[in-house]
């Protein structure tokens, strides 16, 4: 399959007439699957009503079909139609946070959406993107949109169209490029269909501030339990992995650098993920700054550029810092941890 790139500057008017966005909404009314940007990662888009195109999801990243898909709308009224009820607390964070990095799961009309996209659970998750190529491109086509990210699945999710070409080249019919998105992770999923709201899985809308709006929020126990089946995307299997495997370090910097001398010693490439703050402090084969301690939406945005870094140099194992658990460090924390697969070493 020759997978077609079209440049679009999300900056000019009437994006929606646009020829590129044009091409692609067609290509989604014909059951083809297209990556398009949104401000967290890029997210590899198909029909969420028709079963074929959510197979050509599935296919082309290579993704467990026992995952479910987040569904894409640029209006509201557009739940009507497969939502079987709207709390009140759906409207209040609708209301705060859409379009944005925040997707809701509400309990779904049957017999609308594709099964396949919502792995056969009586519930759909919902998100209404931040940015004006995405929602031009769901105007456009007129139809809601399941959009996983547009990676292979497992490996670091994509912040840049050359991400998705690097994976997902020949596999889909094609890529809206509209430059580097901005939160750098997945949108926070939170389920709206119990009394107290439960997050599903942390991202670029914090606790915090989803309690600010609407009360009292839980965490979901079983984001940490890998038999548990998955209500949500990225809450079963390996996630975000780079290439080499990668240990999270509880400890000093002293402790981390000495794990890297133990594994160069051995004749291994080691590569250490850190900040701007302390690049200084280690002297291994590949040392990579991931934004700034002190301003962890930083951390955040460069998260899975920094990961795909690491590929590219051919490290053969990667010693990575942890971060605070507060606000978006959350979302940081969730993520590294599924890409080391829970492998911490503790000093």
């Amino acid at each position: 399959m020759n997978t077609k790139v079209w440049k679009v500057d999300k900056y000019v008017d009437n994006l929606e007439n646009n020829p590129h966005v044009v091409d692609a909404a067609q290509l989604l009314r014909e059951n083809e699957v297209v990556a398009l940007p949104t401000e967290t990662v890029y997210g590899l888009g198909g029909n969420a009503e028709s079963d074929a195109a959510v197979e050509k999801i599935f296919s082309a990243k290579g993704r467990p079909s026992d995952n479910p898909l987040i569904i894409h709308i640029a209006e509201r009224e557009q739940l009507q139609r497969f939502v079987a009820e709207i709390p009140a607390k759906a409207e209040q964070l609708m209301e705060a946070f859409w379009p944005g990095p925040l997707t809701i799961i509400f309990k779904k009309k049957a017999g609308v959406l594709s099964e396949k996209a919502t792995a056969g659970l009586d519930s759909v998750g919902v998100r209404m993107p931040d940015h004006p190529v995405a929602l031009a491109l769901l105007k456009r086509c007129g139809l809601p949109i399941a959009a996983p990210s547009a990676n292979s699945s497992g490996k670091p999710s994509p912040t840049r169209a050359e991400h998705v070409i690097e994976d997902l080249q020949g596999k889909i019919a094609g890529v809206l490029d509209g430059g580097a998105t901005g939160v750098g992770v997945e949108s926070t999923v939170i389920d709206c269909t119990d009394s107290v709201p439960v997050i599903f899985r942390p991202g670029g809308v914090t606790k915090e501030q989803l309690e600010a709006v609407i009360g009292e929020v839980r965490m979901d126990p079983a984001l940490s339990e890998e038999t548990a089946k998955p209500k949500a995307p990225g809450m079963k299997y390996t996630h975000y992995a780079p290439n080499a495997p990668l240990y999270l370090v509880a400890g000093s910097k002293a402790f981390l650098m000495k794990l890297v001398e133990e594994k160069q010693r051995e004749g291994l490439k080691v590569g250490v993920l850190t900040t701007e703050e302390n690049v200084s402090e280690y002297d291994a084969d590949l040392v990579l700054a991931c934004g700034k301690r002190a301003e962890p939406k930083t951390v955040a945005a460069a998260l899975y550029d920094t990961l795909r870094a690491f590929n590219h140099e051919k490290v053969d194992i990667i010693f990575s810092e942890m971060f605070s658990y507060e606000g978006v460090g959350d979302a940081i924390m969730n993520r590294l941890q599924k890409a080391a697969g829970n492998k911490v070493i503790i000093e």
